[in-house]
């Protein structure tokens, strides 16, 4: 009898601990619709985001705006949960002396997410929202300048 509750224990336990770690990947598996190819054509310039999944915990992205051949922006970009928290941490060349800002997800929809860090100089909100399968907004917001400021990108599916 012991060793029968014991087995039946150690059985739940494990199966217990692999539906956690299910549950725990489902805010990153609501982003799948951010993997892929990005870009904004624009008169000053194209801005190209590239997302692709590196594990189940993990998406990353390079951010790109080129004007004629000068890249004058260039932004490395990880989107990563830890239990339940999903984080986007963003690190852009020039900027905060290279090293890498951290915006923690406020809010989340089927087809929206929101990033805040309210300490940071600017932005202090990211957001990106899916109008199709084929085109979203991302949006860059906060106080610039003791000034409300924001910038939105729509941006067309290349890839």
């Amino acid at each position: 009898m012991f060793q029968k509750t014991t087995f039946i224990l150690l059985l739940l336990a494990l199966v217990s601990c692999k539906d956690s770690d299910a549950n725990e990947k489902e805010k990153i598996k609501a982003a799948n619709w951010l993997l892929g190819d990005w870009e904004n054509k624009a008169v000053d310039g194209t801005l190209t985001e590239y997302w692709k999944k590196v594990n189940d915990s993990t998406f990353q992205a390079q951010s790109y705006f080129v004007k004629e051949k000068d890249t004058l922006h260039f932004e490395s970009i990880t989107l990563q949960q830890k239990g339940e928290m999903l984080t986007y941490t963003a690190t852009v060349k020039g900027q905060n002396n290279d090293k890498p800002v951290a915006f923690k997800l406020t809010t989340a929809t089927e087809k929206q997410m929101v990033f805040e860090n309210p300490k940071h100089d600017y932005p202090q909100k990211i957001s990106y929202t899916q109008i199709t399968p084929d085109s979203l907004v991302a949006k860059i917001s906060g106080i610039q300048q003791g000034k409300p400021s924001s910038e939105q990108f729509s941006m067309k599916k290349i890839k």
